[in-house]
């Protein structure tokens, strides 16, 4: 299947839809969509036909009816399902909670006095501002543990964006040079 290119608003719109769609124990109501993603309720019926058309979005009829993403909406968003992905904590405003972390990828590696890391997190950053420090980790297998300061967010793709103060691999205790 080709690739599916979505607008900003439809993807932030799906993504809401897979992130409730995970913590739900089946559909999701156009109303909690709208409420999460701060919409119209009128604008999330709208941008469902259009999803649905897509065949990304599955509407549900009845009163325990409403909205499923498909298989092809995890795929058009870069999303890897599985059965049981690992989770890894993460902590925020003196709160660590477990989450699925989608990946880390860093830049500015080659900055000298500069490091950030693009945190991809399945779950909304609504509660997310610039400044405040967060720790990820440590991931399942090499141990990973990032500290940093929130440093920007892109709230469609829900992706935190660190300057990264610290990293430190429990796997040999040490803290790689920054």
């Amino acid at each position: 299947m080709p690739s599916i290119e979505l607008t900003a608003n439809q993807k932030m719109v799906l993504r809401t839809l897979t992130n409730l769609y995970k913590q739900s124990d089946g559909t999701v109501k156009g109303d909690d969509i709208a409420d999460q993603a701060d919409r119209n309720p009128g604008t999330i019926r709208n941008q469902m036909q259009s999803l649905k058309s897509l065949q990304l979005v599955e509407g549900i009829p009845g009163p325990k009816g409403g909205y499923k993403p498909t298989a092809a909406a995890y795929e058009a968003l870069g999303i890897q399902q599985m059965d049981e992905p690992a989770t890894v904590s993460l902590k925020h405003e003196g709160e660590s909670e477990e989450t699925i972390i989608e990946g880390i990828t860093l830049s500015s590696v080659h900055h000298p006095e500069l490091c950030r890391a693009e945190i991809h997190i399945q779950k909304t950053i609504d509660g997310f501002q610039e400044g405040e420090p967060v720790s990820v980790g440590p991931t399942p297998l090499a141990e990973l543990t990032i500290k940093g300061v929130v440093d920007g967010k892109d709230d469609t793709n829900n992706v935190l964006i660190l300057q990264i103060d610290e990293m430190v691999t429990e796997a040999t205790g040490e803290t790689p040079r920054l």
